[in-house]
């Protein structure tokens, strides 16, 4: 098994980051982990088995990636920058070298990446960046559909959007896309005090589990994800009112609202994702296709 000092502590952390000539940045919204309890927590709530074959966004400079090595099976690590990128392998062979020929590195966005090396991941666990961390997460889940479980370290408001039921303030388009793909649920807070440099902003953790049978409609994810982005664009609005762009007037968004069984007056952050895709059944039918209201 690895070495109890295995994992990066602070002062790894620093001497580290110093000798890479590495400075976090805000645009990149780096914050490295430093804390060797924190990680170990983030793989036990993440529920890493030994067969498992783990994929890491934004790894930094491996705080994580060596907490996940001691468990998964294999773990990928997607990192866009140069040095980061550069130096990983390196860190992995000298702190854990009994488990670096289950570590690969994909030097990449996580935007863009489509495809892994080696088998396909089962789970994904990362510290999602703050400034791209929906976006991201929403691309793996629907670019894997073989990562069955994932959680996910992001600023405590993204953790709070992201769970949202509906009803809540802050239910809104990153609740429904992620509620699409998964049973979302918040897994806990994380201080500040285990980053450097610290965030001036609290931390939570986002467990996601797959949906073990894909939401049952007839419309494509991209069809009810156009009704999600009318709703939520003018909040305030009726769903009459807000999907009536989206549906080519306010009368044919009552119509498909009505056939879909949601009220007109209802507003989107009342809405599951179960009733968006049914109003996207319902877009532009001819008559006699409509079913009965």
């Amino acid at each position: 098994s690895p070495t109890p000092d295995a994992l990066l502590g602070p002062a790894d952390i620093r001497e580290l980051a110093a000798a890479l000539g590495v400075r976090p940045t805000k645009q990149r919204g780096q914050n490295f982990v430093i804390d060797a309890n924190t990680v170990r927590r983030i793989v036990r709530t993440a529920q890493v088995r030994p067969d498992d074959v783990v994929v890491e966004v934004g790894p930094g400079l491996g705080s994580l990636t060596l907490a996940l090595l001691e468990v998964a099976d294999r773990v990928m690590a997607v990192e866009i920058d140069d040095v980061l990128a550069g130096a990983l392998p390196a860190t992995i062979t000298a702190r854990m070298p009994e488990r670096a020929d289950r570590f690969a590195l994909v030097h990449s966005d996580a935007m863009h990446v489509t495809e892994l090396p080696g088998p396909a991941p089962t789970a994904l666990v990362a510290n999602l960046p703050y400034n791209v961390a929906v976006p991201v997460l929403l691309h793996m889940l629907d670019t894997f559909p073989t990562i069955e479980r994932t959680l996910v370290m992001v600023q405590a408001e993204v953790a709070d959007r992201l769970a949202a039921p509906p009803g809540s303030k802050v239910y809104g388009v990153p609740s429904v896309k992620a509620n699409w793909h998964a049973e979302v649920k918040r897994a806990g807070a994380i201080g500040r005090n285990v980053f450097w440099p610290a965030p001036n902003v609290d931390s939570g953790l986002v467990s996601l589990v797959r949906r073990s049978e894909p939401l049952r409609t007839t419309a494509s994810k991209r069809e009810v994800f156009a009704v999600v982005d009318a709703a939520f664009a003018q909040r305030r609005k009726t769903l009459r009112a807000a999907l009536s762009g989206w549906a080519g007037s306010a009368a044919a968004a009552e119509e498909a609202l009505v056939a879909a069984g949601v009220s007109p007056q209802a507003r989107g952050e009342s809405l599951t994702v179960e009733e968006f895709a049914r109003i996207a059944e319902h877009k532009a039918k001819p008559q006699e296709e409509k079913e009965p209201a």
